[in-house]
């Protein structure tokens, strides 16, 4: 199934300048995800390039920059100023991105709930965005930058965990599962007590910050007193600019669509959920033995709860 192309506002913002590492070599962008997440943040010609690239995805794996430009009525610098916005180290990287996700044998659209809906059209949707949002982060975690988060968690003498709102049970799910495979962690979910945490660390601990918008003040603020006070930073956030990546050591982003029913939706946290999976078996594995031997005393702990 075709995804739906992305809307087509006439009252676009510029956009300012999203900084965002490139991808590892051959791996995936989800670039009409990316698209869509951007969109509204582009000007009038990043918009025509990208609706262009949306629309005929199949063409543009065979066209060259200029021809692109061409077609848009832009200029070269244009179409790689847009790649670069999208993730990628230039135009090359989407073509191969495009070529990658179009072959995909399950691609499902987006849709928005409709107050007519039926409970088997809502389970539809609501299952099919839920499945898209895990493809495209997937395609979307940087693996370098998830070897970067671990080696900064794990060089830490101690790890805070922060998280506002919805966030919040993230951040406590990651701090349970740091203590089962033996890391000296701490979950902060009060945003008084952030601040005053966030302030009194120091170059040995290392903050694993998560929010879906990387624009909620709380955490954002709790993130920089931290990067001041020489803390390492790792954010777990939705692809696209937001003031959280500024205070950021290591960024890795989920790729979930909101739309006008579902704000905050569990796409969001199934997406936060699946990283901090990642996260956390990578982090096990890093210090296998030890990581064994907690799992195993905390089971045994834990099995004095059990009938």
């Amino acid at each position: 199934m075709k995804r739906s192309s992305p809307a087509r506002p006439s009252n676009a913002k510029t956009p300012a300048p999203v900084p965002q590492p490139a991808a590892a070599g051959g791996q995936a962008l989800a670039v009409l995800a990316r698209i869509e997440t951007l969109w509204s943040s582009l000007g009038p010609v990043g918009q025509r390039i990208a609706s262009f690239i949306a629309s005929h995805p199949r063409e543009v794996v065979h066209m060259s920059v200029s021809e692109v430009a061409e077609r848009t009525g832009s200029s070269e610098g244009s179409v790689v100023g847009l790649c670069k916005n999208l993730g990628a180290t230039g135009f090359q990287q989407v073509k191969i991105a495009l070529a990658q996700e179009i072959v995909r044998p399950v691609q499902f659209i987006h849709e928005d709930l409709d107050p007519q809906d039926t409970a088997a059209a809502v389970i539809r949707k609501i299952f099919q965005s839920n499945i898209q949002t895990l493809h495209d982060t997937q395609a979307s975690l940087d693996a370098a930058a998830l070897e970067r988060a671990v080696r900064l968690l794990r060089r830490a003498e101690r790890i805070e965990i922060y998280g506002i709102g919805s966030s919040a049970t993230i951040a406590e799910d990651a701090h349970y599962r740091m203590l089962r495979i033996g890391l000296n962690a701490k979950v902060v979910v009060d945003s008084h007590v952030q601040a005053i945490c966030a302030s009194l660390t120091d170059a040995k601990v290392a903050v694993l910050t998560i929010s879906h918008s990387g624009s909620t003040h709380e955490t954002v603020t709790a993130t920089r007193l931290a990067k001041e006070a020489g803390a390492s930073t790792v954010c777990i956030t939705n692809f696209g600019k937001s003031p959280l990546q500024a205070f950021a050591d290591v960024v890795l982003f989920t790729m979930a669509r909101e739309t006008h029913f579902r704000t905050e939706a569990m796409t969001s946290r199934l997406a936060q959920l699946a990283i901090i999976d990642v996260l956390i078996a990578c982090l096990a594995l890093s210090d296998y033995d030890t990581a064994v031997r907690t799992l195993r005393q905390t089971f045994d702990v834990l099995s004095l709860k059990r009938y």
